[in-house]
């Protein structure tokens, strides 16, 4: 991952509306939600959550399919797992017990 992916990313994780839709859109899993149910679920103004949408969708993190006439968004999973990579992945120089319990914490939390 280059660099500045990863900083369109985080920037766009940077703000507390947009960090709510996307961890509702991961625990939502892969069949994701609509975009009125999720400013229902956030309590955010739909012209509000159509901007956070577009810039998570911008940044990869999120993608939009329609169905009839909603559009449905899910999580970018492998985005978000190669973020997490990204920032792991010069980790620890060698020292597996500092890494240990965050992979530990990423696979409770997943599974």
């Amino acid at each position: 991952m280059e660099s500045k992916l990863a900083l369109s990313q985080l920037s766009a994780l940077a703000q507390e509306n947009r960090l709510a839709v996307f961890r509702l859109l991961v625990k939502a899993g892969p069949d994701g939600l609509p975009a009125g149910e999720i400013a229902v679920a956030l309590d955010v103004p739909p012209n509000t959550l159509s901007a956070q949408l577009n810039i998570l969708s911008n940044a990869g993190l999120i993608e939009g399919a329609r169905q009839g006439r909603s559009i449905i968004y899910t999580a970018n999973y492998d985005a978000i797992s190669g973020l997490i990579v990204f920032l792991m992945e010069d980790c620890c120089q060698g020292r597996a017990e500092i890494c240990t319990p965050i992979m530990a914490a990423a696979q409770s939390a997943c599974c």
